[in-house]
């Protein structure tokens, strides 16, 4: 089955994320994770728009009902799996009169989903994983799309770790930061836009092509570098989870339309693998460093070498004329005769005598000098063809990707400009330099004298 068109995708994405701010990976991270077949656990205070993205998201799927409840230690099971069934009881069966319940819908919301006891959560375990339903003696198969849980908090007993892990995608939400604040107060309430849902019969198309997807060398060879990554920080993946990345990986591949996975893809690995919001932001790291290769260089061996050219050259071009040259008494001279009244003749004379009170060099020395700058602007100046390419590169792989949240797209991006900004300053401030030794006053009559280069420091 053909990929959705990119428009289509891009549409569902934005109709989820429409109105909302500081929402983009949250909102990408739960319809990504329905078409993957997977469930979403959302982690923050109340008042984040962790409902409305529930509610959203229903609107992306045709023909999945939606349910919606907050769990509390004294909901009982009627009210998620529906009343018993009186009719059935006279006939000596415990049936459930599911309809309008959990057992039918196609996308769900269960908001403080942890506070719920020990009964419901253990039906909820079959219902999420199995996509089944005990009713009864029979056990039945539910139109379960995806359950999209909220909570303030990551669980801390032990008997809650099992249903925790049903939750494939974890996203820790936050209110809105101080450069959103001010659009938060002004926003205008919206609907948001139409979208043409998703069918049942689309989504089991995709879910089967996604299959077909490579996972290349280089992102399995990612892969064992983030598994080493996580084992440092203490996180402990189990194998069932990093296949499920897997399959979410090859559905983020396949609805953009590409046939192989590739590391910019790992952008979601921290939302799967870290067991706490506070492990999210180093595995973030991690994925701009390792699998984007965008980590921010700033080439502190060539700044310490620039500078020390900067000093080297302040000095030569500052030092006083050799002993014995009077050029110093004649512009004391000519001030004095001059006055206060300097004239435009003084000027050009006090410069002239300002530049002969300057120390001249042998062209043996400058020569030096410029071979050994232009040895270190050869150096510095190699990776810039590599480092124009890779952003190029990933200027045209940001382009086409649409599950990629903006600003991490656009922090990727700068983390590379910034780069390249850094060595062509750098290399800006080599120029100036050479031209500085280049201008120094030479006099051919001194020492052919070749000077100690330039101690560039470590």
């Amino acid at each position: 089955m053909n990929a959705p068109s990119r428009a289509r995708v891009a549409a569902l994405i934005a109709g989820l994320e429409a109105g909302l701010l500081e929402r983009s990976a949250a909102a990408r991270l739960v319809l990504l994770a329905a078409l993957a077949g997977e469930h979403v656990l959302l982690i923050g205070p109340p008042g984040t728009a962790k409902s409305e993205l529930a509610r959203r998201l229903h609107r992306c799927f045709a023909g999945s009902p939606f349910f919606e409840r907050l769990l509390t230690r004294f909901t009982t099971p009627e009210e998620l799996f529906g009343p018993l069934s009186l009719k059935a009881l006279e006939d000596d069966r415990y049936e459930r009169l599911v309809d309008g319940y959990l057992p039918r819908a196609g996308i769900a919301f269960l908001d403080e989903v942890f506070k719920a006891n020990s009964a419901i959560l253990n039906a909820l375990l079959t219902l999420l994983n199995e996509r089944e339903f005990d009713n009864g003696p029979t056990r039945e198969r539910t139109p379960l799309v995806s359950v999209v849980g909220a909570s303030n908090e990551v669980p801390g007993e032990e008997a809650l770790l099992a249903f925790f892990d049903r939750f494939l995608v974890r996203v820790p939400v936050s209110g809105v930061g101080e450069a959103s604040f001010g659009a938060l107060l002004t926003l205008a309430p919206a609907a948001p836009p139409a979208v043409e849902p998703v069918s049942p019969q689309e989504l089991r198309g995709w879910l089967a092509a996604r299959e077909a997807v490579v996972l290349g060398a280089d992102s399995i060879e990612a892969l064992h570098a983030l598994r080493r990554a996580a084992a440092a920080q203490g996180i402990v993946v189990s194998d069932r989870r990093w296949r499920q990345l897997v399959g979410l990986l090859r559905s983020a591949a396949f609805l953009e339309g590409r046939t192989q996975v590739e590391p910019l893809d790992l952008w979601l690995v921290p939302y799967v693998i870290a067991a706490q919001p506070a492990q999210v932001p180093a595995l973030q790291d991690w994925f701009v460093c390792e699998a984007a290769q965008a980590e921010p260089q700033d080439a502190p061996w060539l700044t310490r070498a620039v500078e020390a050219f900067e000093k080297q050259l302040e000095l030569e071009a500052t030092l006083p004329a050799d002993d014995g040259d009077d050029a110093a008494g004649k512009l004391a001279l000519a001030r004095a005769v001059g006055g206060s009244a300097e004239g435009g003749l003084l000027r050009i004379v006090s410069a002239t005598l300002e530049q002969q009170l300057r120390r001249r060099w042998s062209p043996v020395h400058v020569a030096a000098r410029l071979a050994q700058l232009d040895e270190l602007i050869g150096r510095a100046g190699a990776p810039l063809p590599g480092l124009r390419a890779a952003l190029a590169a990933l200027e045209a792989a940001l382009a086409k990707r649409l599950w990629l949240p903006p600003e991490l797209a656009q922090q990727l991006r700068a983390n590379r400009q910034a780069t390249l900004a850094t060595l062509e300053a750098l290399l800006d401030r080599l120029a100036a330099v050479r031209a500085g030794f280049a201008a120094l006053p030479q006099d051919e009559q001194l020492p052919a004298t070749v000077p100690e280069p330039v101690a560039l420091g470590a």
